[in-house]
């Protein structure tokens, strides 16, 4: 079970792409997939969406498995536990409301988010990281989180065309601000930035990013693409030389993943699941660069030294394309979600 909207192309967040590969390959693996949306917009509830949810769970025969989105399940504890016995709910949680930085992640939706937690067959998240948050935060013991991390699909080596890219909806979380403050201050320095991502989710923020290039006098050099899909993604990371994650919180980090797939160095901030999502080549080394999260300085810092040193450029790109050659693909992470709907029922019954 799903939000609404996840198949929509023109939404390309992580956790929708994660949704429609997951559902796409345990089809593919013999499992019957019967997929429902909920209509509303989550995380945020109202009555009607909740009463709709449960007309959704009210319809589906008894014993069934259900996979259901956490930003459907985290908030809706009222539609869903009066079927915690009657279905086995396996809930994927991409990003825990309670580690979350967004305003409608509210106490009550939290306190939901904590009995869904509870009363859940099972849980899948997508990093290790996650996992860790459940066990130490919910107390949820460890043998009913199953980790099913984001695959990642084979690409062509980017040959690079000088830009520095930034993947992901525009909002605070993703940090976009900190990057163009950066940016700011390296205006003596051969670069340009391509923003590619949704622009009308936190239209407040992508305000504060526009006028963060105007005062700055970046307009020729930082670019807000927009939503990306497809080939014109595949050529945003063509032209790249370096993948750029300034997130203030994030499970995982997808874009990470997908930019190594080419090749490409990362610098991220350490926060959450993307140090988890970069990883190291076979011989150790660290395919980029992390930085505190929420410290423009240091991304700054960070940035100048990789634009004023061609050995670290070489050095960086050698440990990303060997990282991209451990990144396991989506046939991966469907069997851990097909281990988790198992294990779900096992314990179910």
């Amino acid at each position: 079970m799903a939000p609404e909207g996840f198949d929509d192309p023109g939404r390309p967040s992580g956790g929708n792409i994660y949704d429609r590969r997951v559902c796409a390959g345990l089809a593919d693996a013999g499992w019957d997939v019967r997929v429902a949306t909920a209509p509303g917009s989550w995380p945020a509830v109202d009555p009607a969406a909740l009463a709709d949810l449960a007309a959704l769970l009210a319809a589906i025969p008894d014993s069934e498995a259900v996979l259901i989105d956490g930003l459907v399940a985290s908030p809706a504890a009222p539609a869903l536990l009066p079927h915690a016995r009657r279905l086995r709910l396996v809930v994927l949680l991409h990003m825990p409301l309670a580690t979350a930085l967004d305003e409608h992640h509210d106490v009550a939706a939290k306190e939901s988010e904590r009995a869904v937690i509870g009363m859940a067959a099972g849980l899948v998240v997508t990093s290790e990281w996650t996992r860790r948050q459940l066990i130490e935060q919910f107390a949820v013991p460890a043998v009913r989180v199953q980790v099913a991390r984001p695959g990642a699909d084979r690409a062509e080596l980017a040959p690079g065309g000088g830009h520095l890219l930034c993947v992901g909806t525009l909002g605070r979380t993703k940090g976009q601000d900190l990057l163009v403050e950066a940016l700011a201050e390296l205006g003596g320095l051969e670069w340009r930035c391509l923003l590619a991502g949704a622009v009308d989710r936190d239209p407040a923020f992508v305000q504060r990013v526009r006028g963060l290039v105007a005062k700055d006098r970046l307009g020729d050099r930082v670019r807000l693409a927009g939503v990306l899909t497809g080939a014109a993604l595949a050529r945003a990371y063509a032209e790249a030389d370096l993948l750029v994650a300034p997130s203030r919180s994030e499970t995982y980090g997808m874009a990470v993943t997908e930019a190594l797939a080419h090749g490409l160095p990362v610098i991220a901030a350490a926060v959450g699941g993307l140090p988890e999502a970069l990883g190291r080549a076979p011989d150790g080394a660290l395919p980029g660069v992390l930085v505190d999260a929420g410290d423009a300085a240091q991304l700054a810092a960070a940035l100048a030294g990789w634009l004023r040193d061609e050995e670290r450029r070489r050095r960086l790109r050698a440990a990303a394309i060997g990282r991209r050659s451990t990144l396991a693909g989506w046939d991966q992470t469907v069997r851990e979600v097909a281990r988790a709907l198992a294990a779900g029922t096992l314990r179910a019954q």
